[in-house]
């Protein structure tokens, strides 16, 4: 069975992009491989995000902020589908990605905002987990390997959509 490549953006590739990436890579169908990125990386991912990604079982030393830039070189992988999950990169100008993949955006509010106590940051972290989720799931169910590159685009973006 083909694996496809999702790379999952955010701003600073510390919080909802890490999610994704840990989401795709764990995803039950066994069908993706996820990768994060983001336009400006922060130092370090959000200790509930790793908490969140550990759970899953995704390996703990896969866990960093990444530059986009990284992606977009010769010898990175080719990306099947590009998947911005804030705002702000989704209104950035992104890198020229290579292999034309198919593009969507799958906003989510940033979780990593929420003034409150542990338990109210965690349900907002897990929030964006289950959506995403729930997101991964609908894209798993597609008959991916038959559909052609505008049909594949038009789903991905409905993904969004159907919530």
């Amino acid at each position: 069975m083909k694996k496809y490549n999702i790379l999952f953006l955010c701003t600073h590739n510390s919080a909802r992009s890490v999610i994704g990436e840990a989401l795709a890579s764990t995803h039950q169908s066994g069908k993706f491989i996820g990768y994060s990125a983001g336009s400006s990386p922060g130092t370090s991912v959000n200790p509930f995000a790793a908490a969140l990604a550990k759970e899953m079982g995704y390996p703990e030393s896969q866990l960093r902020s990444k530059s986009w830039d990284e992606f977009g070189r010769p010898e990175a992988p080719k990306m099947d589908f590009i998947i911005t999950v804030c705002d702000n990169a989704a209104g950035e100008v992104c890198p020229i990605w290579p292999g034309q993949p198919a593009t969507a955006h799958w906003g989510f509010s940033d979780p990593s905002q929420i003034q409150g106590n542990d338990i109210e940051k965690k349900l907002a972290f897990a929030s964006v987990m289950n959506g995403l989720k729930r997101r991964l799931d609908i894209l798993a169910a597609l008959p991916i390997e038959r559909l052609d590159s505008l049909s594949l685009q038009k789903e991905l973006r409905a993904i969004h959509k159907s919530e």
